[in-house]
């Protein structure tokens, strides 16, 4: 068991810190929104990704072994929910973060809110792929039930920390951007990242 939970956490670490949906998500919203009013999004996946992992776990991703075209029918959503967000970032006004700090009802850029990010991970098909593959890999009949509860405690600190951390880096970022210019650029460049992230999808 401990070896195992050892090789979820490393597998866990290096997909929560690599590039993907939420990661580019939560970078551009840094960027525009600041760490503090990205805080919902944060605490939305931080609930939403251990949710999936338990649902996956109680047996939902047999669902797409039986019915394949669940799965067919996931991907098209998620792809489509993707683009959409991915049009979002890139057409985002640029932002004044001193300004948001004072006035942010004014503004007419929100960050995603708690449910709205808790609730993508259900469309988000990196999400899926590393829910359904560390199930797979990382338990055994002896004891599942506990180490499952192991594994969504370590989602937990890894995920808030992979996202916190990406939230940060897109704020430094967004404190540098100091022309609308260079805002509308970084902006465009996420939108067009998180577009990217759709190739291993579409290509899987």
């Amino acid at each position: 068991m401990t070896e195992n939970f050892i090789a979820y956490v490393i597998f866990a670490s290096v997909a929560a810190f690599t590039p993907g949906p939420n990661n580019v998500m939560v970078s551009a919203s840094g960027a525009n929104f600041g760490y503090r009013r990205t805080i919902p999004h944060l605490l939305g996946i931080a609930f939403g990704f251990p949710v999936l992992l338990v649902s996956v776990g109680l047996g939902f991703g047999q669902l797409f072994t039986t019915y394949p075209a669940a799965h067919t029918a996931l991907k098209v959503a998620g792809c489509a929910y993707l683009l959409f967000l991915a049009w979002k970032i890139g057409s985002t006004p640029p932002q004044n973060l001193e300004e948001q700090e004072h006035a942010a009802e004014e503004k007419q850029g929100k960050p995603l809110t708690f449910l709205q990010a808790a609730a993508f991970q259900w469309v988000n098909p990196k999400a899926w792929t590393v829910n359904v593959s560390a199930v797979a890999a990382f338990t055994t009949l002896d004891g599942y039930a506990m180490q499952l509860f192991y594994m969504v405690l370590a989602a937990i600190v890894i995920g808030f920390s992979s996202s916190s951390t990406w939230t940060l880096f897109g704020q430094a970022i967004g404190h540098v951007l100091s022309t609308p210019r260079q805002q509308r650029v970084f902006n465009i460049s996420m939108g067009i990242l998180l577009v990217a992230s759709l190739y291993p999808i579409l290509k899987a």
